[in-house]
């Protein structure tokens, strides 16, 4: 038996480079995959593709209102929702922080950061009458240590961290497990595309070559470490992070 048969999975961010590997990835495992993205026509296509046991809903992760709407439609389609997979997320062009405006900030931290928090909130009554769940949210590297240009997304990607640990605290009672994925510079259009007008693209300037893993993440990497957390295999884990980096954290890898 596949390991999600049955289950219904909501993936926020779902028609981009990481969502769209994760919703494939849930499907593939028995799942009914519910795609939520701010882009409706991506996401009606992507759900298309798959067939019934996906669904296609609008979700602007930082609309209440949205959040309610799809939890409802996900819940009459498929039933109540066994995992939330937090993954939308915005990046910004580097800007320091003298030079950054506040409505660069309100806007990274809404999506990063309180966009994960009210997904957490709206889903935590489905899961309860499905009787637990499983939330995975979406960290960075960038949210274990400072990065210089970047600190919006470092802000809001750290603050997901004690988000993270507090949920598992609040509702491990209720059956719903909390935890948090960190992923590294993995090769998605985030990463391999220009962030603005006359940027590099992040890939553009990356050097993986000092860390044990020399090279960029792919986004089936994530999915698959993704799939273990939300299973029952990973039951006894919760309020925990999974580093899925290639060294980079540690620091530069001895050569040969």
């Amino acid at each position: 038996m596949r390991r999600f048969e049955g289950q219904t999975v909501l993936v926020t961010g779902a028609t981009g480079g990481m969502g769209h590997s994760h919703v494939h990835a849930f499907h593939r495992e028995g799942a009914a995959v519910v795609i939520a993205a701010r882009d409706e026509a991506a996401a009606v296509t992507s759900a298309e593709q798959l067939g019934d046991r996906a669904l296609a809903v609008r979700l602007d992760v930082t609309d209440e209102q949205q959040w309610t709407a799809a939890v409802a439609a996900a819940e009459e389609r498929f039933g109540p929702i066994s995992v939330l997979v937090a993954n939308a997320g915005v990046q910004h062009p580097p800007t320091l922080l003298e030079d950054a405006d506040r409505s660069l900030w309100d806007a990274v931290t809404a999506v990063n950061l309180t966009g994960t928090a009210l997904g957490i909130r709206a889903v935590t009554p489905s899961m309860r009458r499905r009787g637990g769940g499983v939330v995975v949210t979406i960290a960075s590297t960038m949210g274990h240590a400072g990065t210089a240009a970047f600190g919006p997304y470092v802000a809001a990607k750290w603050a997901v961290r004690g988000l993270t640990r507090t949920a598992a605290l609040e509702l491990g009672r209720d059956g719903i497990r909390v935890l948090s994925l960190t992923p590294g510079v993995v090769a998605t259009p985030l990463i391999t595309k220009p962030l603005a007008d006359g940027v590099p693209a992040i890939a553009e300037v990356f050097d993986p070559e000092p860390f044990a893993v020399p090279r960029m993440g792919e986004p089936d990497e994530i999915s698959r470490a993704l799939l273990f957390l939300a299973s029952p295999d990973a039951a006894f884990i919760t309020g925990s992070e999974l580093v899925i980096d290639g060294g980079l954290l540690l620091g530069p890898a001895l050569r040969a």
